[in-house]
């Protein structure tokens, strides 16, 4: 599962691209994890426009970023959500604590 990123001073900007599912969340999330470490962002946008299914590890990844970045006193939006990963997030209630645009 390609994660493309995309540094701007404290921002940083991740791409997801492809099937979000058991077998590439892990490689999304060490990913994730790795470019937070590097970068030490203020703000990350996750970017799910290239994302074509997703099932609960996509909540998974979601909610570990998400903590991740609570965790040095960032901030997190997802955009461009699929209709069909909006639908498996709302179910899970991630609008309550993730901000999506």
């Amino acid at each position: 599962m390609p994660v493309t990123c995309k540094e701007d001073k404290r921002h940083l900007m991740a791409q997801v691209a492809g099937e979000l599912d058991h077998h590439g969340a892990r490689s999304v999330m060490e990913e994730l994890d790795r470019r937070i470490d590097q970068a030490r962002p203020r703000e990350l946008t996750l970017d799910l426009s290239g994302l074509t299914f997703t099932d609960s590890s996509g909540i998974a990844v979601l909610l570990r970023t998400y903590r991740r970045m609570a965790q040095s006193q960032g901030s997190m939006r997802v955009v461009n959500t699929p209709a069909q990963a909006g639908k498996v997030f709302k179910a899970a209630g991630l609008e309550r604590i993730i901000r999506f645009e």
